[in-house]
């Protein structure tokens, strides 16, 4: 029961982490290939909405964990939600692009919410 749990959650994520890559992908084709920067900003904060609002996507699935489950999940959304939340605060495209990725970050890699949702579904 649990791990069918883990592994919806982790559904969840990945559901959640393809919706970014959707969006970074237009995004970049917004930027490189219309020369748009208006609509490459409007993706951008697309992409920091969907993060800071992934807690609420995740709210009911995460109630049948255990304590030590629900709080490791929680802790690591929450940071997704306020790093996606300060960097619509300041309204920085640079901040926004770069939700997600690491300095180690090489093109091709899993994001850190794919890796996220990895973690889950190893979890038991």
């Amino acid at each position: 029961m649990v791990n069918d749990a883990y592994n919806a959650i982790a559904d969840l994520l990945d559901i959640e982490a393809g919706k970014v890559r959707v969006i970074e992908s237009l995004a970049k084709s917004e930027l490189y290939e219309n020369k748009d920067e208006d609509a490459y900003r409007e993706l951008m904060r697309k992409k920091a909405l969907l993060l800071s609002a992934l807690a609420d996507q995740l709210n009911d699935a995460i109630q049948v964990l255990d304590d030590k489950g629900k709080a490791f999940i929680i802790e690591r959304v929450d940071q997704f939600a306020l790093s996606a939340s300060q960097s619509l605060k300041i309204n920085s495209v640079f901040f926004m692009s770069a939700l997600l990725y690491s300095e180690e970050y090489n093109e091709g890699d899993k994001n850190d919410l794919e890796l996220f949702a990895e973690s889950v579904r190893n979890m038991k």
